[in-house]
């Protein structure tokens, strides 16, 4: 299996004071989180992408770590790699406004799932639900517009690192190359999430993590799909369902979907919440050393 760019060696007349090797701890914590993540590809449940948002809090606290070391700082601040550290802020640019973008989706998904949960509570009938069911319907569709459009600029990021070459035989460049590797992983993760948001179906998974097998250089590998379950979607049928047949009798069934659905979205809000803020450190980290 060919090696990672995070896996290079130094070559042998570098200095003892050149950057992490792949022995060094904090480049094989990276080097983990970036396979546990790529392993977790087989999987588009609530589950498994609140694991893979866990997984990149943790991916980023090791990039944070990567990028308090004196040496990454020095090798970051050279006028020569100028252009590779101004595209990565870009990047961490619009995947902030990426992250926005679905922190306002799970949002008003859940402001809508818990004004129904009210209406049904307060039992007021068939015709009283419709009228909040359009809305909630309306403003699924919102969120789908909204989602399309991030969608798209993270297919815009993924054709721009998928152009982009480095050459391991320098130190530095191996190192931006390992972030450029962070940030394909992040557009993964950030696609699942809001293509898991919208319900609809995204790019097959072997597609949209083949930019980082990519930049890993290793083989593909291909999982069996699992059986998606998105608590979503199941509410916005049920919903459907109720206002089709005008069966009040399964309304406890609509209300055990609702619950169901506010619960995953509060999850996955509070697992986007904390690496959101990860992201932040690591941009202002990255400005910070540009600066001095």
């Amino acid at each position: 299996m060919a090696s990672s760019p995070l896996n290079v060696q130094p070559s042998s007349h570098a200095r003892s004071n050149s950057l992490p090797s792949r022995q060094h701890p904090i480049t094989s914590q990276i080097d983990e989180n970036l396979n546990r993540l790529r392993a977790s590809q087989s999987a588009s449940t609530s589950t498994s992408i609140g694991h893979q948002l866990n997984c990149l809090q943790d991916l980023y606290d090791s990039v944070d770590m990567l990028l308090q070391l004196p040496l990454a700082q020095q090798a970051l601040a050279q006028e020569q790699q100028r252009k590779w550290v101004e595209q990565l802020l870009d990047g961490s640019l619009m995947l902030l406004d990426v992250c926005g973008t679905a922190k306002d989706a799970l949002l008003q998904t859940k402001e809508c799932t818990q004004e129904l949960q009210s209406v049904l509570r307060r039992r007021r009938g068939v015709e009283g639900l419709a009228n909040e069911v359009r809305k909630y319907l309306t403003s699924r569709k919102e969120v789908r517009k909204a989602i399309f459009k991030a969608l798209k600029n993270l297919k815009h990021m993924e054709n721009r690192l998928s152009n982009s070459s480095f050459s391991n035989d320098d130190e530095t460049i191996a190192m931006i190359s390992t972030l450029k590797q962070v940030e394909a992983v992040t557009i993964s993760v950030l696609e699942s999430l809001l293509s898991f948001i919208s319900g609809l179906e995204a790019e097959s998974k072997s597609s949209r993590w083949s930019l980082l097998s990519k930049l890993m250089q290793q083989n593909k590998v291909t999982c069996k799909e699992e059986q998606k379950t998105n608590e979503i979607v199941n509410a916005e049928a049920s919903l459907r369902s109720l206002i089709k047949s005008e069966n009040m009798k399964h309304v406890e069934n609509v209300q055990n979907e609702l619950q169901n659905s506010e619960m995953c979205i509060q999850d996955l809000d509070e697992g986007l919440e904390s690496f959101f803020r990860r992201l932040i450190k690591a941009r202002v980290t990255v400005l910070n050393i540009l600066n001095c």
